[in-house]
């Protein structure tokens, strides 16, 4: 199936910043009296927005995080990426063959805008995406595995549910691209495809992905 809108999850699909976020997290957490482990982090919190995490720790021990936790975490994440993030390996390529091939694509993530902005701006993929195809968490309301983002986004770019795919490499991304009507790829470069129950196919290497959707 051709489809008339690819919608890229950005952590881990497009910029490789989830070994780099859920290290620092699960240091932040553990260091505020939260042990966390790396492991735990990705269990837990890959491709959640900022509030999952709030509302798991105030869930499980009755304790709010300081009101200061997102601009700190934050702001450490940030230093990280301007010393270490990365495309993920064959990103580019498929928004090449994308674009070429006249594909609408758009980044649809549970990061904040800046979040966003930055890593695109350090691994030079901010030359694919102006700010028309762009969208985030913040701008529905609700997270993954709400369904909101994706459907939104679909809205935004002209293109009904059911002609759009979601490239995702999380669970919660995987639910939500479901719960919104959407065929999804589930990327397995960093989650044991057995976590990514209910996509439509499975891919281990981004650079082909533009084979896969563009035969």
């Amino acid at each position: 199936m051709r489809y008339d809108l690819v919608i890229f999850d950005n952590d881990g699909v497009l910029v490789d910043s989830e070994p780099i976020s859920n290290r620092l997290l699960a240091g932040y957490l553990t260091e505020l009296g939260h042990p966390t482990s790396y492991e735990d982090s990705l269990r837990d919190y890959m491709g959640a927005a900022m509030h999952r995490v709030h509302d798991l720790v105030l869930e499980r021990t009755g304790r709010r995080l300081p009101g200061d936790f997102d601009a700190v975490f934050h702001g450490r994440v940030f230093a990280a990426f301007a010393r270490e993030l990365e495309p993920v390996p064959g990103a580019v390529g498929a928004l090449e063959k994308l674009a070429a091939d006249g594909v609408a694509y758009c980044v649809a993530s549970s990061g904040s805008h800046e979040r966003i902005r930055v890593g695109h701006r350090k691994t030079g993929l901010d030359r694919w995406f102006d700010d028309g195809r762009i969208f985030s968490s913040q701008d529905v309301g609700r997270g993954k595995p709400a369904p909101d983002l994706f459907l939104y986004a679909a809205e935004r770019m002209g293109v009904a549910p059911a002609r759009c795919v979601v490239v995702e490499d999380s669970p919660l991304g995987v639910r939500a691209a479901v719960a919104a009507g959407m065929d999804v790829y589930g990327f397995t470069g960093m989650t044991p495809a057995a976590r990514l129950a209910g996509a439509t196919r499975l891919f281990g290497d981004m650079g082909d992905l533009a084979g896969l959707l563009v035969p």
